[in-house]
């Protein structure tokens, strides 16, 4: 005969039912149960922005959505975002900051590599650039503070852990790793630390912060890389193809002024950074950064053909383009360029950076590598910020050239003069008196040719002239 079921049995039944059956608090649903993730529209939002945030079609989002007026969204509406079968909950972007991989991301975060490979439809860790949209679910949004540590070449992680006096475990844990052996030197291993601060994920803990400014940078400006740091580093760079070189201010970070060539393609090229701390952790880290066009205008100009001849230009332009490649330790300005000349030139410019040029009718495959101040011949030129006269003479293109520089790479150059009124080895400030506007060289007429070079590359003057650096 069976036995009655008791209350209690009873109740502890069903709970055991409703447990099971109640639906995962945790954001990634299996396919089959998924209706589509969401998206709340914030003020400013537009249908067209939000597609691009999330990489989908707009006519995708509007099928997705039954939306016929695509300027019909207010805020608090939710948007279901197509192509993210499996995937529950509220999504919400954030910007990718320099220093972040997909490793460090998934440890910051906590969600599973490939839930974000997933969310993000990355086909590629090189499309975690500098300042890319990063998709997560709004669950995962706020990471607990957490300290960054790096394994030394020959520790290991339990020597680490008894270093650090955390748990060996809890780093396994915290950083989805199959056990202690499972880490290698210059690995960044999280750990929970409430009084620690958000840094870059992919870099020791000793290196607080990367700013690359401008963002996105600008093809003929100049990129500043401030690594903000609370140690001595050891520290080496490039930017695509530049070699970078670093200086430490009066704050203790370091930083590298770099201009990228005006004729280099827009698009993404690598920024690597690599060296070492102190207590002799190496890193080795690179992501992609995004280099977009300088729009720059067209000029066709009629010149002597003796200053086009490769006979005159080529061995000008290799020892033109030799003397700012030296990048002195010692920074000698510290405000804003000042004007090379005087008010009443100041702010005529007959001829700006970057322009593509075509002289005596050939093709657009020259351009301009400075600013050009007007002025008649005997207006003075002024040094626009202190530094060390290194060229002072006469040259066919350049006519009447001096080139002075101001430390940690970055250089100025003052063409086509009449007279040049300082020597090669003399110092000098801002605002002295280096000589007069002539008409030498390649030109059509009387006038100051300004060039700034940061990194070895001719940049655009006028940033120099209207903003402080770095």
């Amino acid at each position: 005969m069976r036995k009655p079921i008791s209350v209690k049995v009873l109740i502890a039944s069903l709970l055991l039912v409703l447990t099971v059956i109640r639906p995962a608090e945790h954001a990634w649903a299996q396919d089959d149960q998924s209706g589509g993730p969401i998206y709340v529209v914030q003020e400013g939002d537009t249908l067209w922005d939000i597609a691009r945030r999330f990489g989908v079609t707009l006519d995708d989002l509007r099928i997705a959505n039954n939306i016929t007026d695509a300027n019909q969204i207010s805020p608090g509406v939710e948007l279901v975002i197509p192509g993210l079968e499996g995937v529950e909950g509220v999504l919400i972007t954030r910007t990718v900051p320099f220093g972040e991989n997909l490793r460090s991301l998934s440890r910051r975060y906590r969600v599973p590599v490939d839930a974000l490979v997933k969310l993000n439809r990355i086909t590629s860790p090189r499309e975690l650039y500098s300042d890319a949209n990063l998709i997560i679910l709004e669950g995962d949004a706020s990471p607990a503070n957490s300290s960054r540590l790096g394994l030394a070449p020959g520790q290991s992680l339990l020597e680490l852990a008894v270093a650090q006096g955390v748990n060996p475990w809890s780093l396994v844990s915290a950083n989805q790793i199959r056990g202690t052996w499972d880490a290698i030197p210059g690995d960044v291993l999280l750990f929970p630390d409430e009084s620690a601060s958000e840094g870059p994920g992919g870099l020791p803990g000793q290196i607080q912060a990367v700013e690359v400014t401008p963002a996105p940078i600008i093809q003929g400006g100049t990129a500043v890389i401030r690594v903000k740091t609370r140690s001595n580093l050891e520290i080496n760079g490039l930017l695509a193809d530049y070699e970078l070189k670093f200086f430490q201010d009066e704050d203790g970070d370091y930083i590298s002024l770099q201009g990228v060539h005006a004729l280099k393609d827009p698009g993404f090229y690598s920024l690597t950074l690599n060296g070492g701390t102190a207590d002799g952790v190496p890193f080795n880290f690179s992501q992609m950064v995004f280099v977009r066009a300088g729009d720059y205008a067209y000029e066709s100009l009629v010149v002597s053909e003796a200053t086009l001849d490769p006979e005159n230009t080529e061995p000008e332009d290799e020892l033109w383009n030799s003397l700012p490649r030296p990048a002195t330790a010692e920074r000698y300005w510290d405000e804003v360029f000042v004007s090379p000349v005087s008010p009443l030139f100041a702010e005529c410019w007959p001829s700006f950076y970057g322009s593509r040029r075509s002289y005596n009718g050939s093709p657009f495959n020259y351009f301009h590598t400075g600013l050009d101040f007007c002025g008649g011949v005997g207006a003075e030129i002024y040094a626009v910020a202190p530094g060390e006269v290194v060229f002072a003479g006469e040259l066919t293109v350049r006519g009447n050239a001096t080139i002075i520089d101001h430390g940690w790479g970055i250089y100025t150059g003052y063409m086509h003069q009449s007279e040049i009124l300082v020597e090669e080895g003399e110092r000098v400030e801002a605002g002295q008196l280096i000589g007069l506007v002539g008409g030498t060289g390649r030109v059509t007429g009387s006038h100051l040719h300004l060039e700034v070079w940061a990194g070895g590359i001719q940049v655009d003057p006028m940033v120099w002239l209207e903003e402080e650096f770095p």
